[in-house]
């Protein structure tokens, strides 16, 4: 390139873009959703062409959190979600419901549980010992279990070669002993 000798970077004019700036993205569901408006439903996976923005005046530990809008494969009713670090999952905005998981509920009621016995256990001592001889117990059962299964998996699956062997050569024998005849 050519630049002239009275050449002046500084007098190029910046590019000012907005702060909330849209940019067109391809982004698959993160979840299974329903579509208000028509019902369709719109399974974790499926492929859009979405706009995505920064949510202006929120964030979670220094990290942006985004919005992303797309529509509805069937009615094209704009369905919005946004990024949700602090959970590493997505919140559900408008447009449409999450549909329901199990596998969140069910993570989240053990989480409880933990901390609940954990709370318990930082007040009674004597709830720590029995916890222990529980777990104990329980993890005792499970080995004996597993030592009962293995034991019947063996009296089952006792398979004699010598006398498979012993049965085949004198099945090939009758067979000679036919063609002979």
């Amino acid at each position: 390139k050519y630049y002239p000798p009275d050449f002046d970077p500084a007098k190029i004019p910046k590019l000012k873009l907005p702060k909330d700036r849209q940019y067109v993205v391809r982004l698959m569901a993160p979840f299974n959703m329903r579509c208000k408006t028509c019902g369709e439903y719109i399974y974790k996976g499926k492929k859009f062409n979405a706009r995505k923005e920064t949510v202006q005046n929120e964030a979670y530990l220094g990290l942006p959190i985004f919005r992303f809008y797309i529509k509805c494969t069937r009615c094209l009713a704009e369905i919005t979600f946004k990024t949700d670090p602090e959970n590493t999952d997505y919140t559900m905005e408008h447009g449409a419901t999450r549909n329901f998981q199990a596998e969140k509920l069910l993570e989240e009621e053990e989480k409880r549980m933990q901390k609940e016995r954990e709370e318990e256990e930082l007040n009674n001592p004597m709830k720590v010992l029995e916890n222990r001889t529980k777990d104990s117990k329980l993890e005792m059962e499970v080995l004996e279990n597993l030592q009962e299964l293995k034991e019947l998996n063996q009296r089952q699956a006792n398979v004699d070669f010598e006398a498979m062997l012993k049965q085949y050569k004198e099945y090939e024998e009758e067979q000679k002993r036919k063609e002979q005849e």
